[in-house]
């Protein structure tokens, strides 16, 4: 079980905060770029393939990538807050699809991408997360964790070399990217 609820937990962010980074529980918008930068340094030009943005909030990643001139082929938005899956669909226009990625079936795509997704999840429930976006990934996952040691409380913490270890199993093409912003790394996992 997630540390919290999670459908609950982004609900009331977007009560409070509204569509905005701040609503999916960035610091800024500003930060939530940084971030989907060194998602983007990782995947590389993606204008013929399929992505799958688990944990889609608002479609904000979409947005970044048209702006980068890094669209896919076809974009594929996944999220289990459903007024975010709202929201998204009518905002991007693209396929936008609820589901709990821990419980449900998920599309196959070139690539998964997750952006603060499993920052509420326990070191279990992300290991089944990792797996589960990797399984149905064709070239890769790349996703964003939270750094630094295990700790109690709302967010999930990691250490490199700790999601290096949980990631072995599945790849033994595992990259990481750190120094774009204080308390983020970036893991890239290939097929």
């Amino acid at each position: 079980m997630a540390r919290i609820d999670q459908e609950d937990f982004y609900q009331n962010n977007y009560e409070q905060y509204g569509v905005s980074a701040e609503g999916v529980a960035w610091d800024s918008a500003q930060t939530q770029k940084r971030r989907f930068s060194a998602l983007v340094s990782c995947l590389g030009n993606i204008q013929n393939a399929t992505l799958a943005d688990a944990g889609c909030g608002f479609g904000d990643f979409c947005f970044y990538l048209k702006e980068k001139n890094n669209f896919p082929q076809t974009y594929i938005g996944i999220d289990l807050c459903e007024p975010m899956v709202k929201e998204a669909k009518e905002r991007t226009g693209c396929r936008i699809i609820q589901r709990n990625i821990l419980r449900h079936t998920i599309p196959p795509a070139d690539w998964y991408v997750a952006s603060g997704s499993m920052n509420l999840l326990t070191r279990l429930e992300t290991r089944i997360f990792i797996q589960r976006c990797f399984e149905k990934s064709r070239k890769g996952f790349v996703f964003n964790l939270l750094y630094g040691k295990e700790r109690e409380g709302t967010y999930s913490y990691w250490l490199p070399h700790e999601i290096i270890e949980l990631c072995r199993p599945l790849s033994t093409k595992i990259e990481i990217k750190e120094g774009y912003m204080d308390g983020d790394f970036t893991v890239m996992l290939l097929v």
